[in-house]
């Protein structure tokens, strides 16, 4: 991750959450609009309200707004691509009861699906809602695995690499290869650069799913897609449930492409050298803790934008004193720890059934850290 060290706010620092800017309509299309259009506000003084159209014009700007992709729809409704996706689907999933039924009729099943496409007349199915309460309370929402989560995959086998290649690289949840231990590489690497990183603006999203706003979203899909019939029937499901529904295929890239944006202005527009982002969890280093807590105001007032709110619980603290507790880890400038609750949940584990088949799963997640003696330890146990 390049760039310079720290922050360059150029004119931003007269951005500030008195100014008349923040109001709700405005700052939902100065959000849409990008990079390009955040920088008109220097060019006006602080306190005026300010309407701001965009144009064609203005999104071709700013390098977070890719070239708008056409003739999409007849890959994804493909009997072959159908076929593919249904193989992909049901991996690890065979004995389930849906892929069960489908499977008994699946060839006359991808006929039907590749016609209700074809027509336009798919409708996403009706949900089974339920709540989860690992690790924290969640509502699920699951539909059936014919026609639904076939034609989710049949979306994403044409879209993943398109939706992928306008992410930054500082996006790591639901990525091929770009996961929590890649992450963690980036991060252990970057905080080696002590001084670059003395301080942490630390936060997520309040109810990220369920807040995402449809039109928003189709917004930003018109941005980088042009095909009609693509934009149909991803409104089809977009429209199906509120938010983005937590459980469907198709939600977390949906997700990811909701903040790609965000993600750009950050990095391109702020100059944030060292920002990290799984989902909606947030972290941010720098070397001053003023210019984070003004960061903190600059980014709530663009979310707002997007009708998303930070949570509470936001922090800006020294990394030295207490670590990044961050997709499972905590880290710090010279080492790496499990995060307490996941060591707690495997000692009890093991204490209870040495041979649990969890067991693995622990050894990998520790692996990845300064962990020799605590492994060793709950494995005499």
């Amino acid at each position: 991750m390049g760039g310079s060290s720290g922050f360059q706010f150029n004119d931003y620092d007269n951005w500030n959450s008195n100014s008349n800017v923040s109001s709700h309509l405005c700052l939902k299309r100065i959000a849409i609009a990008g990079p390009a259009t955040w920088q008109k506000i220097t060019e006006h003084s602080r306190g005026k309200a300010l309407v701001i159209d965009t144009d064609e014009g203005d999104l071709q700007k700013s390098k977070a707004d890719m070239k708008r992709i056409g003739n999409l729809y007849e890959q994804i409704v493909s009997l072959k691509n159908l076929q593919l996706a249904d193989e992909k689907a049901q991996k690890g999933k065979s004995s389930q009861y849906g892929v069960v039924l489908h499977n008994a009729k699946r060839e006359s099943n991808l006929l039907v699906l590749q016609d209700l496409l074809a027509t336009k007349t798919f409708k996403t199915s009706q949900y089974d809602i339920f709540t989860i309460h690992e690790p924290k309370e969640r509502i699920v929402y699951r539909l059936p695995y014919f026609p639904d989560r076939i034609t989710h995959h049949a979306i994403m086998n044409v879209l993943e690499p398109l939706f992928v290649s306008s992410f930054t690289a500082d996006t790591y949840s639901c990525i091929k290869k770009r996961g929590i231990h890649k992450l963690l590489r980036n991060l252990t690497n970057d905080l080696k650069n002590v001084s670059g990183t003395q301080y942490c603006l630390k936060f997520d999203i309040k109810k990220f799913y369920p807040s995402i706003d449809h039109d928003v979203l189709k917004t930003l899909l018109r941005r980088k897609f042009k095909d009609p019939d693509l934009l149909w029937l991803l409104d089809e499901i977009i429209d199906s449930a509120p938010g983005l529904p937590i459980g469907n295929y198709l939600s977390q890239y949906l997700a990811n492409f909701y903040l790609s944006y965000f993600d750009h202005w950050l990095k391109e527009t702020l100059r944030v050298r060292y920002y990290y982002r799984y989902a909606d969890d947030i972290v941010i280093l720098d070397s001053d803790k003023s210019r984070l807590h003004l960061l903190l105001t600059q980014i709530k007032a663009h979310l707002a934008g997007l009708n998303l709110e930070v949570k509470e619980n936001h922090q800006v603290f020294p990394v030295s004193a207490r670590g990044i507790d961050f997709v499972g880890y905590v880290f710090y400038h010279t080492h790496v720890k499990i995060r307490k609750q996941i060591k707690q949940n495997f000692a009890r584990k093991m204490k209870a059934n040495p041979n649990d088949v969890s067991k693995h799963s622990y050894l990998g997640w520790l692996s990845h850290c300064n962990a020799r003696h605590l492994t060793k330890k709950l494995l005499s146990q």
